[in-house]
């Protein structure tokens, strides 16, 4: 039990290098935290958790909802990340040593599971989204429908054709803010509140740079599949100097929150994540090296730019959970 709570730990924190035969040994859950990359899952969960701290701190929250919400955002996302592999396996995109199959397991592009076996991995992780949305439909009405079908595009058309128009980064943008806090919120309230979605965009901003920093990392490769993410359209020195604003945009949006009163002074601890921007900064500065700088951690390279903003995201969205929390506490006090 200990080894197999010590891979599904492992999954949470990092996208794990998997032979076939560890693969085999593996059960059920570790096997789903694997091939959804359940590393990346956290950035859903904090926004679906700044949705129910917002809704908490206004007045007009349920557990109940609150779960419902977390489990179908959550869930959407893992369907998404496997919809991803197969779309881009299916497409030959992923062949021939292709970034993706580079810094992690690609199931099928590895042989390590059956294009039937990934099919019912993406309909029962589809399957739960679903369910939760459509429990959320009856119990609250409204809009709630409306956002679930606009959630599921983007689940089943991200990777295409939206990720191949250079539309992937906006509609990460949408998603991871406006969207899914924002629209958490509403499911939640039963109403939209505009400043809920101006404090969901520093959410959104951390994983459009992170998304932008992999994109941007796979450029060339990218370009010579035809596949036109933003990175590609607008060129590496441009995409750089974009991934650096939103950096700073993070904050400056915190900042402006306090300032207007939206939160407490308490909310800045997320200036504590500023050390590590700046690191991210620095090297979006230059052009992405050829090979891993000197004292590159091991088992990283090639992510670079993507591993150096996810990094600063997750940091980010842990110091602004608790200066939310803090806002919530004194608000009640």
């Amino acid at each position: 039990m200990k080894d197999r709570l010590g891979i599904w730990i492992e999954a949470l924190q990092v996208i794990p290098a998997v032979t076939k035969q560890q693969w085999a040994e593996y059960d059920i859950i570790a096997r789903w935290l694997i091939a959804t990359r359940s590393a990346v899952l956290v950035m859903t969960l904090v926004s679906a958790t700044v949705a129910g701290l917002l809704a908490y701190r206004d007045g007009c929250f349920d557990a109940t909802v609150w779960v419902l919400v977390t489990l179908g955002l959550v869930f959407a996302h893992a369907a998404n990340n496997l919809i991803n592999d197969w779309t881009d396996h299916a497409k030959g995109v992923d062949a021939g040593n292709y970034f993706r199959a580079q810094y992690g397991p690609q199931p099928l592009e590895h042989g390590l599971m059956t294009k039937a076996t990934m099919l019912r991995y993406i309909a029962v992780t589809l399957g739960v989204a679903v369910a939760a949305g459509l429990t959320l439909v009856v119990l609250r009405g409204g809009a709630t429908l409306a956002l679930m079908g606009v959630g599921l595009m983007f689940v089943l058309f991200y990777t295409w054709p939206m990720k191949f128009i250079g539309l992937g980064e906006l509609a990460v943008l949408v998603v991871w803010g406006p969207l899914m806090v924002g629209g958490g919120y509403y499911v939640l309230s039963g109403h939209w509140d505009l400043d809920v979605i101006l404090a969901s965009l520093p959410l959104s901003l951390g994983a459009t740079t992170v998304i932008f920093g992999k994109h941007i990392d796979k450029l060339d490769q990218d370009r010579s599949k035809g596949i036109r993410t933003l990175p590609v359209l607008l060129g590496e020195k441009t995409s750089r100097l974009a991934v650096r604003v939103m950096l700073v945009a993070q904050y400056g949006v915190v900042v402006w929150l306090v300032a207007t009163g939206y939160f407490m002074m308490p909310v800045l601890i997320v200036l504590s994540a500023s050390s590590v921007m700046t690191r991210a900064n620095n090297a979006l500065r230059k052009p992405r090296p050829e090979h891993a700088p000197a004292g590159w951690p091991p088992g990283v390279w090639p992510l670079y730019f993507v591993a150096l903003t996810f990094v600063h995201a997750r940091r980010f969205g842990a110091y602004y959970v608790a200066g939310i929390v803090i806002d919530v506490v004194l608000h009640h006090v």
